[in-house]
C-alpha cells in the first residue's frame, strides 16, 4: 500500500532541511518516516501540525515509547517534532510552538564501543588472501580503521576522491561537508593491491549498469557500487571468520580508530577534525573510553591500586 503523503508544511521543513541545511539523503528519508508517524497520530487526534498543542505531542511521544522503541529512538523523534514546529513558528506558518516548554527524554550515558588493538589485528587478518574480493575486502577494512570514515563516506568514495601520491583521500560529510584525511600505509598498500588490474580491474563488468558506477572504488562482486548494506556484510561476515564474539559494524571500526588515537596521545582536535565531528564535544565521548582504559590498566598493574587494605609500617626510627 502507498504511504500516506505528508502534509505541505512538512515537505517544506524537510525541503529547508535538504536544502538550506545540507542535511543527508538518508537523514531527510528517517525524519520522514517520522514525521508520517506524527502526523498520523494528529489526523486520528482530528488536528493538523499547524495546529497542534502540547497534548497532542505527548500523544505521540507516548505512542512510540508504548512500541518498546528505545530512548534514543524516542529522543530523535521528539528531536523532529520539535524541529517542523519550531521552522513553523519562524517561517510564520504556525501561531506557537507546541514543543517550547516539553524536556525531552534523558539518556543513559553509553560509551562508544570499541575494538581491542589486538581484536582489530584479527578482524584485518580475516580479509587475507589474493582474489579481488578478499582484496577488497581488506582495503576496505583498513580504510574503515585508518580513517575512521562514515560507512556512507567509504562507499561514497570516487577515484578522483584519491589522491595516492599524497596518502590522503577526501571524504564527504554530513551536509556534504569535504574534508581530506590521510590514509597511512597498511591502508595505502591495502587500496594499492585493490586497485590493480587483479583487484578492482578484475569485476569491471564489460558494461556499466548505473551511472556513477564506473568511478566507485569498492565494487560488489556484479561490478556495481558497493552499498552500504554490502560493507555491512563484509563487516559482519569478516568479524565471525575472525571468531570476534561482539557485535562488530563499520561504525565499531569508527569508534575504534578514535579510541586508539587518543589511547595513544592524539590531541582531541585532531581525532575530532579526522572524524568531521561538527563539535569536539562528541569526540570527547572517547576520551571517557580511554579513561576508563587507563583507569583499569592502572588498578591492574600498580600494586597498591587495589586489594585489601595493609597497615602501613610507621615512618621513623625503628627502635631496637
Amino acid at each position: 500500500m502507498p504511504s500516506e503523503p505528508l502534509s505541505r508544511e512538512s515537505e517544506e521543513f524537510l525541503s529547508w532541511l535538504a536544502v538550506e541545511r545540507g542535511r543527508s539523503i538518508n537523514t531527510i528519508t528517517s525524519y520522514r518516516r517520522d514525521l508520517r508517524a506524527y502526523e498520523a497520530v494528529l489526523a486520528r487526534r482530528g488536528t493538523s501540525v499547524t495546529a497542534a498543542t502540547p497534548e497532542d505531542v505527548v500523544a505521540y511521544a507516548e505512542g512510540v515509547r508504548a512500541t518498546g522503541s528505545s530512548p534514543a529512538t524516542l529522543a530523535r523523534a521528539l528531536s523532529v517534532v520539535r524541529g517542523l514546529h519550531r521552522f513553523l513558528l519562524d517561517e510564520q506558518l504556525a501561531a506557537g510552538d507546541p514543543t517550547a516548554d516539553m524536556a525531552g527524554p534523558s539518556l543513559p550515558g553509553r560509551l562508544p564501543k570499541a575494538l581491542s588493538e589486538s581484536e582489530v589485528d584479527r578482524l584485518l587478518a580475516a580479509a587475507s588472501g589474493d582474489t579481488p574480493i578478499a582484496r577488497r575486502d581488506r582495503a576496505l577494512l583498513e580504510v574503515l580503521y585508518a580513517t575512521g570514515g562514515r560507512i556512507s563516506e567509504v562507499v561514497g568514495l570516487d577515484l578522483a576522491d584519491l589522491a595516492p601520491g599524497d596518502g590522503m583521500l577526501r571524504l564527504y560529510g554530513k551536509g556534504s561537508k569535504e574534508r581530506l584525511v590521510p590514509l597511512g600505509r597498511c591502508a595505502a598498500e591495502a587500496m594499492e593491491r585493490w586497485l590493480a588490474p587483479e583487484g578492482r580491474g578484475a569485476l569491471v563488468p564489460k558494461q556499466w549498469r548505473r551511472r556513477g558506477d564506473a568511478e566507485a572504488v569498492f565494487l560488489n562482486a556484479r561490478g556495481g557500487r558497493l552499498g552500504r548494506q554490502g560493507a555491512f556484510g563484509v563487516v559482519r561476515t569478516r568479524a565471525g571468520q575472525a571468531g570476534l564474539e561482539v557485535k562488530v559494524s563499520p561504525h565499531v571500526l569508527r569508534h575504534s580508530c578514535a579510541t586508539h588515537m587518543l589511547a595513544r596521545g592524539a590531541d582531541v582536535r585532531v581525532v575530532q577534525e579526522l572524524l568531521g565531528h561538527a563539535s569536539v564535544t562528541t569526540t570527547q565521548l572517547y576520551t571517557k573510553v580511554t579513561t576508563e582504559h587507563l583507569r583499569g590498566a592502572y588498578e591492574a598493574a600498580h600494586p597498591r591500586a587495589s586489594g585489601p587494605s595493609e597497615q602501613a609500617e610507621p615512618i621513623g626510627p625503628r627502635r631496637i
